[in-house]
């Protein structure tokens, strides 16, 4: 949280995703952090529109 102050001290835009309950692996949100990941560089690299809610193979509910 503390390069969060940072950066909104500096007055950066930047996107931040949450993980409650997790240490440093995604766990239960594998697959939702992949189409994320995907979806933002979709997104700001290809300035294209990623499909909605596009459900990953095996995906959990």
């Amino acid at each position: 949280m503390l390069v969060v102050d940072a950066l909104i001290k500096a007055n950066r835009t930047f996107d931040l995703l949450l993980f409650p309950n997790n240490v440093h692996t995604f766990g239960a949100f594998d697959f939702y952090m992949t189409r994320r990941r995907w979806d933002y560089f979709v997104t700001n690299l290809l300035n294209a529109t990623p499909p909605k809610d596009y459900q990953m193979g095996g995906a959990r509910n």
